[in-house]
């Protein structure tokens, strides 16, 4: 990851995606080995953060980490939130979060994979499932957004399984690493 920080300030660019219509590819079959994708229906905010704080360590993920419980409380026990952990040998591996806060549109607004578990094939079988789920789910639209802050292959990774850049922002805002350190 890549951060250029200045006078407290980190600056990077943020790039929306999006999906029209479900994609024509063969069913994208779970890696080898023991896995399982289960939908956590009241996550406690412990197990949250911890996914949330494992799986965005190293792409600087914050915003959530400073959420009051009852902020993150009302974001993640939303009717329209669903979230589902990816197991790996029953170790948690990763996550993603659909809002369909929206009629007929699905946000992907979290997706991600621990550490150790990045180049198994577990966030490709992961997003491709994300967007089979949502267009089951009758959404005409499955967006998400992506930054350079993110893995280096985030936004190829996210065209590759049929998402089309339509919008990008430049942003700086202040270093969140100086203001409270991530992960202590």
């Amino acid at each position: 990851m890549k951060v250029v920080a200045e006078n407290g300030k980190i600056s990077f660019h943020r790039t929306y995606l999006e999906m029209t219509e479900r994609p024509t590819r063969p069913t994208v079959p779970a890696p080898a080995g023991r896995h399982a994708l289960m939908r956590c229906h009241w996550p406690t905010l412990a197990f949250y953060r911890f996914l949330y704080r494992e799986v965005g360590r190293p792409w600087l993920w914050y915003e959530r980490s400073r959420m009051s419980d009852e902020a993150l409380s009302e974001a993640i026990h939303d009717e329209a939130v669903e979230i589902y952990v990816v197991y790996a040998d029953g170790t948690p591996a990763g996550f993603a979060e659909l809002v369909f806060d929206v009629p007929g549109e699905c946000e992907l607004r979290y997706l991600g994979i621990m550490p150790e578990f990045v180049g198994t094939g577990l966030g490709r079988y992961l997003l491709n499932w994300a967007i089979d789920h949502a267009f089951d789910h009758d959404a005409g639209r499955v967006w998400l957004h992506t930054c350079t802050l993110d893995h280096p292959k985030a936004l190829a990774f996210y065209q590759r399984a049929g998402f089309r850049p339509y919008r990008q922002e430049y942003h700086e805002i202040p270093d969140p690493r100086v203001a409270v350190p991530l992960g202590k």
